[in-house]
């Protein structure tokens, strides 16, 4: 078993830019869905994605904040987390985790209108790479 820091998944899930989130549906299956993975912010256990109002991801996020994240990088190097997502509708909470690239998706930036920012906070950390694995504990 692999002994990576917190840091050294930084480093290498900063070079995947998406992620898999998946949430529970009313129904009780699990809908996963790609979102932008901002790889020029340090990963400390949180992750923050932007959405729109309407998504079916809030109303799922709202009913049961326990979600999962999947990386996938180069090399057999995967990521899976479990976390706790909360919802955030200020614009200046969601502006200090915005990034320019976020443009292409939301026309007005911050200020699109519908906008939802989701918080999610690891609460375990697994991963592989190549042939080591291990957790992460927070």
């Amino acid at each position: 078993m692999a002994d990576k820091t917190l840091a050294d998944l930084s480093k290498q899930m900063g070079e995947i830019d998406i992620a898999m989130l998946s949430t529970h549906t009313a129904g009780g299956e699990i809908a996963g869905r790609p979102m932008s993975n901002n790889g020029e912010v340090d990963y400390d256990g949180t992750s923050y994605y932007f959405t729109y109002e309407d998504a079916h991801t809030v109303g799922e996020i709202e009913a049961d904040p326990k979600v999962s994240l999947a990386f996938m990088g180069a090399r057999g190097f995967l990521v899976a987390v479990e976390g706790k997502a909360r919802l955030s509708r200020d614009r200046a909470e969601m502006k200090e985790h915005w990034s320019p690239d976020l443009d292409q998706w939301f026309k007005d930036g911050i200020d699109t209108p519908d906008i939802v920012m989701i918080q999610v906070d690891a609460t375990r950390v697994h991963y592989w790479d190549g042939g080591d694995e291990g957790e992460v504990k927070l």
